[in-house]
């Protein structure tokens, strides 16, 4: 690996106590370039913009694809990763659906450790506070022909993150549109997948809510996901949410929230999961709570759920009655070394730089 340090660290800059989610990047970057055919020398250099013209073939055809995951610091000031072997391994499936090369070990996991270990000191402490990370490959040859790009980028960079949601969310049940289709690339983290949901959140807001529940494109009777999250419904005391397939994304939070919920003894049922079964159980109590979780927000409550023109308001439940909280408390504290790992998900990071 080639290493660049900067010489102006913008650390002295950053206040942990004030600032927004996504826009302000640590010192460094890790780039890895693709081209005649193999990945050249994995370098971490200073955070900058990189020279590219209108005519990418990322930004013209789409080929592009990213990862989402977390570093955190304890008391001691430790830094532990979670479950990168599953970033990894969803890049290159993402990259595989998109015909990118596959990322090499190299670049994902060595490059990750180095520009998390160089930037340790960006990483803020205290509840909710973590480093957001985004891998991401993207086709770079400058030609406008629709076909497979020979040239490509692999980057990673890096952001300090809080708290994404600070407050429950309203959700739409959509009965039009659909975030993917059979033989399509919903189980991908492709970058279009993201630009093609923008509108109907949009519409969503416009009608008041701050987020929509996507069902399947071919009846809208079935959930899928929500928002840019995995989606969970609590009927009485069973968890229900949709199975993964080539339209859902299979994530990281989703299934870590599965593992945690068995250990804890809650009755889960993985499968499909009906709009009129989830109407139904608004109308008569019985939904006691439903929320949606991701590597970004970790978990997201809802505090109402619209379909067509009603709007069903959620009962308000205390933390220790709430499984959504219960599970992201968990969670939280294996990310963050306040608990046991039982599962090996945590992954220390060691000093080298």
């Amino acid at each position: 690996m080639i290493i660049q340090k900067t010489e102006n660290s913008k650390l002295p800059t950053f206040d942990p106590n004030n600032f927004s989610f996504g826009d302000t990047f640590i010192d460094h970057m890790i780039i890895c370039e693709y081209e005649n055919g193999k990945w050249g020398d994995v370098k971490l250099v200073p955070y900058g913009p990189l020279p590219f013209t209108p005519a990418m073939m990322g930004v013209n055809y789409g080929q592009a694809c990213f990862e989402g995951m977390k570093a955190y610091k304890d008391e001691n000031d430790d830094v532990f990763l979670f479950r990168p072997e599953k970033n990894f391994e969803r890049i290159n499936k993402s990259a595989k659906r998109l015909a990118i090369p596959e990322i090499p070990r190299e670049a994902f996991i060595d490059g990750l450790n180095a520009l998390v270990d160089i930037d340790r000191e960006w990483i803020p402490k205290g509840e909710g506070m973590s480093l957001y990370i985004r891998p991401v490959v993207f086709a770079t040859e400058e030609v406008l022909k629709a076909r497979v790009s020979n040239k490509y980028m692999f980057a990673i960079v890096a952001t300090p993150a809080k708290s994404y949601y600070s407050a429950p969310v309203s959700v739409k049940i959509s009965d039009y549109y659909s975030r993917s289709a059979n033989g399509g690339v919903g189980f991908a983290k492709a970058a279009g997948n993201y630009a093609a949901s923008f509108y109907p959140t949009q519409l969503a807001i416009d009608e008041g809510y701050d987020q929509v529940i996507w069902t399947d494109d071919a009846t809208h009777e079935y959930f899928e996901e929500s928002g840019t999250m995995n989606v969970f419904v609590r009927i009485n005391d069973t968890i229900y949410t949709p199975k993964t397939s080539e339209k859902i994304l299979d994530g990281v939070t989703r299934d870590s929230f599965l593992q945690l919920a068995e250990r804890n003894g809650i009755d889960v049922v993985v499968g499909d999961v009906k709009v009129a079964d989830v109407v139904a159980a608004l109308k008569d109590g019985s939904l006691k709570e439903a929320w949606g979780v991701g590597t970004a927000v970790v978990t997201t409550r809802f505090e109402a759920i619209g379909y067509g023109d009603e709007k069903f308001a959620l009962p308000t439940l205390a933390d220790e009655d709430s499984f959504a909280f219960i599970l992201k408390k968990a969670l939280v504290d294996i990310q963050t070394n306040h608990a046991e790992d039982p599962f090996g998900w945590r992954v220390k990071v060691d000093k080298k730089y």
